[in-house]
Formats: C-alpha cells, structure tokens, sequence
C-alpha cells in the first residue's frame, strides 16, 4: 500500500508543509505582534501570547487527532484538522479585542496539530530506521523556508495592510495546504479498533512509554522545543524594543535561524547515510551545549551585543536540525503499529512544553535580554546532559533501528 511513497518527491514535500504550516503560522505572527498590541490596547507581555495559547492549542489536539487517525485513518483527520485551521485563521484576523484573537489562536492551534502528528505518523507508516531520520531531514529542509521567509512576508504586510493580514494569509495557507492533500497525499495507514478509544489510547501509551529509547527521544525533543520556543516568542522584543531595528528588518534578521536550521538539515541528511541517528544527535548536542553555555553568560551578565546573542540563537537553530529529526525517528521506531498515538504523545509533551516556554518567556520579559538569554541557555546544556547520560535512560548504547 506504502511502496514508493518514502521516495515520491511531491509526497514529502506535502508532509513538509504540514510541519511547517505550523511554523508559518507562528513566525508570520511576529512581525504583526507590536502593532496588534498598539491596535487592540493592549500590552507585550498579554501580545506576546499568541504564541503561547497557539503552542497550547497544539499540545490539547494531538492526542485526539492521532488517536482517531489510528482509528479511521490519516486522511480524514488531516482534512477536518486543517480545515478548523484554516477557520481560525480568519476568525483571529477579523478578532475585535485580544481575548477574540487570542482564543482563535488557540483553536488555529488545536487544529495545526492534526498536520503535524500526522505528518510523523505517516513517515513511520512508510519508513524506518535511516530512511525515517533522512525523511524527516528532509522535511524539516522543506518547512525550514517558515521561518526564513514567514517573518519577512508578515514584516511587508504590516506596514502596508496592517497587522491583521499576516493572520488573514495563515488562513489562506491552510486553504493550499488542503488542496495539497487533495492531490498529492494518499491513506497510509489501514484503520485499527480493537478496543474502545481510551482504552486502546492507554494500551499505546504503556506501549510508548516501555520503550526507553522512546523516553530518550522525548526528553530529547521536550528541551529542544523549550528553547526553540523562548527564542521565537521573545525574539520581537529582542529585535525591536531592546536593540531598536525597524519592524521591517526584523524578518530578515530572524531569516538568519531558518539558514542555520538549513544549514544543519542538509549536514544531517548527508552524513545519515554514514552515521546512526544517534551520533548525529550527540552532535547537535555538542553545537546547543556550546551555544548554551554562552547565553547563560550572557543572562548572568544582564546584557550582551546584539550580534552575540544572536549568533548563539543561529548556533542552538543549527543544532535543533540535528536533534530534532534523529530523536523523532528514535522514539518511533519501536512502535510501527501504534504510530499516530505514539507520535500524538510525543507532539503533545512537546507543545506543552513549548507553551510553558513561550508563556514563561513572555512573563519574565523585564525589557531586558534576561529572559530569551536564560531559557535557551537552560534548554542549551540540557540536551549535552541527557545525551551524556544516554546510557542510563536507554539502558545501553544499542537502539532499535526498525526494518
């Protein structure tokens, strides 16, 4: 049913914008965050949280919609997942006062997840092992052009239309995406009841959660989100308030951390072909630690220039594009039969832990560095200690590889 697929171009490239619809959607907010904030009279911190309740949309739909994918299907659940999406998406543009905008963002959220739980899913359905760390390498290559060109594009809309059609352009985004589905994507997976829903949601969970190189991808991932996360919901304040750029640069300068993610996809996918996925996550451990380390000098010392900070921001990107595909493919390897739950579970530990973040950040922000500096210097030195104590949670350094 799957043969060919892992090699079909159009294919992956759809699965690539059902990850990265969820980054267009967050990154292409940015730019519009300080004038909504002006426009509905309110203030950064409570602005800042369309990042946040979008992260916490996302963690709350992900178990739902892998669960009933098992169940029915990838397809129907990508169609009704995108479609809320897309919905959101003009209700948060046309939003009348920041609780309207916010609570859309929410829903937006919640319905962006049905893309990207699916999306791994559907990779598990028809690789493993290698091929599925190359798959997602190249996936993250394909939504890699969100954040280089998102900000950019809500940087030009802003000023000329105002900050509402940067969420009026995420609705039409999700209008394409679903006619990529359409046409480029097909059933991957055969529908499985054999218990009741929750039921058969907690047999896959002891499932997951038994496999300890599975545990080992999680913790992975849940610290690399963090900081991913800190440094998107802070980087307007960093970039336009505290070291004063214009608006219209901020896209650009943020294009810088979508060439590192780039930069490091195309590393890892070539070097996959020589090296286990767990090598290439010990690199990307080595660049965040390296980066990490450097931002909590810069948090103790309360203030750094502005070209420092950033370029360890870049670095800690870099990394992520060698941590997070190698970890994904990981923790799913095990568990072929239960791939959307197992994949549900991940994305939803991950984006509740992006949510804390991104909210996190956004309470500490003082006007000062300290915040963006402290959490992604945390996440930083983290993945180093828990790739350094690989042994203990995986119980050896033999993984499973799929077939």
């Amino acid at each position: 049913m799957n043969e060919g697929l892992a090699t079909s171009k159009r294919f992956v490239i759809v699965l690539g914008l059902l990850t990265g619809l969820v980054a267009f959607a967050i990154d292409i907010s940015l730019p519009a965050i300080p004038s909504m904030v002006l426009a509905l009279g309110t203030d950064m911190s409570m602005g800042q949280q369309v990042v946040g309740l979008f992260m916490a949309g996302m963690a709350f739909g992900q178990i739902p919609f892998g669960l009933i994918s098992d169940r029915t299907g990838r397809l129907p659940v990508l169609y009704a997942g995108i479609g809320l999406f897309t919905v959101a998406g003009v209700v948060t543009s046309t939003g009348s006062n920041i609780e309207v905008v916010l609570i859309a963002r929410f829903v937006q959220g919640f319905g962006s997840s049905a893309g990207l739980v699916l999306a791994r899913a559907i990779v598990r359905d028809i690789s493993s092992g290698a091929q599925a760390a190359r798959l997602m390498s190249v996936m993250v290559m394909v939504f890699t052009a969100a954040p280089m060109l998102a900000p950019m594009f809500g940087s030009f809309l802003v000023p000329i239309w105002g900050w509402r059609m940067p969420f009026a352009a995420t609705a039409m985004a999700g209008l394409m995406v679903l006619y990529g589905i359409r046409v480029s994507l097909r059933e991957t997976h055969l529908p499985s009841v054999q218990h009741h829903a929750l039921r058969q949601f907690w047999n896959s969970l002891r499932e997951f959660l038994s496999h300890r190189q599975s545990i080992f991808g999680v913790l992975i991932i849940m610290v690399t989100i963090i900081g991913i996360m800190s440094l998107i919901s802070g980087s307007p304040a960093l970039v336009v308030e505290i070291n004063g750029f214009p608006v219209k640069y901020f896209g650009f300068i943020f294009a810088l951390t979508g060439v590192a993610i780039l930069t490091g996809s195309a590393i890892n996918r070539h070097f996959l072909h020589r090296f286990e996925a767990l090598h290439m996550i010990g690199i990307g451990a080595a660049l965040a630690g390296i980066a990490g380390v450097q931002l909590l000098v810069m948090a103790w010392l309360g203030e750094a220039h502005f070209w420092w900070i950033w370029s360890n921001a870049c670095l800690f990107m870099c990394a992520t594009a060698f941590l997070l595909p190698n970890a994904t493919a990981l923790a799913l390897d095990p568990v072929p039969e239960i791939a959307g739950v197992a994949s549900s579970i991940m994305g939803t530990i991950q984006s509740l832990a992006g949510a804390a973040s991104a909210i996190l950040s956004s309470a500490l922000y003082t006007g000062t560095i300290m915040n963006v500096a402290l959490v992604l210097g945390l996440s930083g030195i983290a993945s180093p200690l828990i790739f350094l104590l690989r042994k203990q949670i995986i119980g050896g350094t033999r993984v499973h590889q799929g077939s």
